[in-house]
């Protein structure tokens, strides 16, 4: 798994794109060649507008982004197949984090590209006649570019080598990083400013930004800035500066700005909708719904307008869809019997071009406290169902395995020698509260129900358990482990015209979303918890409670793929807290964006990474460890900032001292 460094002394980079001239959708075309004189002309500005939204593909939907933003959090932990991009991030002792292995790179190596491009556009699109509103489509990129930044390194450059936000055409291998302040009052904030002012409510094309979409990231960073100025547990900036606002303001005053912004836009949505039900919003056939303020979007149509990407075999780049792969474990070693008496194993649970059940590259595991905590409360709350796959059902006939000459499934059998056909639950993660200790797992050197003594993995051949009268192999959510856990369905593939199997391993067609309107809820919540005036039926519990009425609607069973029309949105409401605390919004958080690539950025924003993700526990690396271990996280304060990449630090011609200076301390 190569990683690839780039350097912010860049000219001009924009990809092959331009706008079809009576398209309400980006297209791209094939140019070979450009010049700074290209952003002179109308089609020069418009393919480098096209080119900033073509390029949310190289992070979202990366697999090491996500990785980057979600392990070593309270959502996920390395898994069986951890390596050197997994295991140093998880801060638990497995190496240490460094310039070298940290796959935040993957942000940088984007993002100032981007930012380059978007000068290009604003310097020159006024001149040739290029609308505001399309201009503001760049002032939006830029400053989502800068907030990601700023959140992920601290003070990063506004001088790409020919000015602050200046356009840069030479290559430039020295460097100045600006302070946060800087980065935030003269670049984000200006620029999304002008982005609401000038942006339309309904976008210009489809997927295109809006003054919604704008509003939340300014409201967002708002309400970052706030707390990095207000800076309660006294986490270290870099670099080193001041908590003071240039422009005179306080935390308070920022905490009311991103409040009274985050409820302009619920109240005028333009375009935008909450879904009805929160398996709508992540449900395949639901895809670019009136949710979604903004995704990192993809075709099926031709690998040749995604990119370049593979969707019969991907190999883990960019722009691909292949986030997904990392946090599933592997399924396919389940097995039953097509035997009635003589366990007679074959593999019942088939890698498969549907969510939840496809490529698995066993790099992310869900803690024991995910299932058993966060996600506690699963019969009225339907987002532990609409987030994971928990229940692993047959498909072994689209194999062939266990089929008639037909191609028909015949009868396998399971768990305590019981039937089940294709489509059965082969498998299921269950809580395990009210009976703990009565799930008899395998055990090696012991027959049992579950095994013949031969190894842990036991008959189910992933160390799945039995309970009396079950056809399912069992696993209890105190047996979670880093071999088997829960995989994350939100983010699975979805392709349509597949036959059979289809093509599970390949990048995912999908859009990858990035903003949804359901996050300007939680931002106004947290800042009127952070003391911002509220107005009447906009309260910290109110909004909370908009988000989980919505959860408590079902309207599909996931696991179990069966409609289920049920409205527990009255008790929902009725068991939220009558006070809002920054903790249970950070819980709230997780259950509605579980593993979506934001976590790392709320607990650093709420300085609450290491207390939040202190601890946790889980069971071992092995098919049939269903051992709980504690493990205890080492996160200081100077970890709250992301190292500058080393292939940056490496292009940099300075001086020794200069170089070291640049990097963030806790990686020097």
């Amino acid at each position: 798994m190569k990683k690839h460094h780039n350097t912010i002394a860049i000219g001009i980079l924009v990809t092959g794109l331009t706008l079809a001239g009576c398209s309400n959708v980006l297209d791209e075309v094939n140019r070979q060649t450009y010049t700074p004189g290209y952003f002179q002309t109308q089609a020069g500005v418009e393919s480098g507008i096209t080119s900033l939204y073509a390029n949310l593909r190289y992070y979202w939907g990366n697999g090491y982004w996500l990785i980057a933003n979600e392990t070593g959090t309270d959502e996920y932990t390395y898994g069986h197949g951890g390596n050197e991009n997994d295991l140093p991030i998880d801060m638990s002792g497995k190496g240490a984090l460094n310039a070298t292995n940290c796959r935040a790179d993957v942000l940088w190596n984007v993002a100032f590209t981007d930012i380059n491009t978007a000068s290009g556009v604003l310097e020159n699109g006024a001149s040739i006649g290029v609308s505001e509103a399309m201009l503001s489509e760049a002032h939006f990129f830029r400053a989502l570019d800068y907030f990601e930044l700023v959140q992920t390194f601290g003070g990063v450059p506004l001088d790409l080598g020919s000015g602050q936000l200046k356009f840069n055409t030479a290559s430039v291998r020295t460097s100045k990083r600006n302070t946060v302040p800087e980065v935030y009052t003269k670049a984000i904030f200006p620029d999304l400013l002008t982005a609401i002012t000038h942006l339309p409510d309904k976008g210009r094309v489809t997927g295109g930004v809006t003054k919604t979409a704008a509003r939340l990231v300014l409201s967002k960073a708002y309400l970052t800035y706030g707390w990095w100025l207000q800076n309660p547990n006294g986490i270290p900036t870099y670099p080193e500066c001041d908590r003071t606002d240039p422009d005179g303001h306080t935390a308070s005053w920022y905490f009311q700005q991103a409040y009274d912004i985050a409820i302009t836009a619920i109240k005028n949505p333009g375009a935008f909708t909450l879904q009805p039900s929160f398996y709508q919003v992540n449900v395949g056939t639901n895809d670019r719904n009136a949710e979604i303020l903004l995704y990192a979007d993809h075709t099926q149509s031709s690998n040749y307008y995604d990119g370049g990407t593979n969707f019969d075999w991907g190999n883990g780049n960019s722009p691909g869809n292949f986030a997904r792969w990392m946090c599933r474990w592997d399924y396919t070693f389940l097995e039953s019997s097509s035997h009635p008496v003589k366990w007679t194993k074959f593999r019942s649970v088939q890698r498969q071009a549907v969510q939840g059940k496809d490529r698995p590259w066993k790099e992310m595991a869900t803690p024991i406290e995910v299932m058993t905590k966060t996600f506690k409360e699963k019969t009225f709350d339907s987002r532990f169902d609409g987030t994971f796959a928990y229940q692993f059902r047959g498909n072994w006939e689209l194999s062939g395995a266990n089929s008639d000459a037909n191609g028909n499934a015949n009868v396998a059998y399971n768990a305590n020698m019981l039937p089940i056909n294709a489509e059965d639950s082969v498998l299921t993660f269950i809580d395990d509260d009210a009976i703990l200790g009565s799930i008899v797992y395998p055990v090696k050197g012991a027959i049992n129900a579950a095994g013949d003594g031969t190894s842990a993995a036991g008959y189910s051949n992933v160390g799945g358990g039995v309970l009396p009268g079950r056809a399912d192999w069992v696993i209890g959510a105190h047996g979670i482990s880093r071999y088997a856990y829960l995989n994350n369905w939100k983010n699975g593939i979805y392709r349509t015209g597949d036959k059979g199997l289809g093509k599970p391993n390949g990048d995912s067609p999908r859009p990858y979303p990035v903003l949804k309107l359901s996050e300007l809820y939680f931002i106004a919540a947290e800042a009127a918890v952070k003391g911002a005036t509220t107005e009447s039926g906009y309260t910290a519990r109110d909004l909370v409670n908009v988000i989980r009425a919505r959860a408590g609607k079902w309207t599909y069973d996931n696991n179990r793929q069966r409609e289920k029309i049920v409205d527990h949105s009255a008790k929902m409401v009725a068991t939220t807290p009558a006070t809002i605390t920054i903790d249970y919004l950070l819980d709230e958080r997780s259950r509605e964006f579980f593993g979506e690539g934001y976590r790392w950025w709320d607990l650093v924003r709420t300085q609450t990474w290491a207390t939040k993700a202190a601890t946790y526990t889980i069971c071992g690396l092995q098919a049939g460890d269903h051992t709980p271990q504690t493990i205890t996280r080492t996160i200081t304060k100077d970890h709250y900032l992301r190292p500058i990449p080393q292939g940056q630090i490496d292009a940099l011609q300075m001086s020794a001292a200069e170089k070291t200076t640049y990097q963030n301390p806790a990686y020097r």
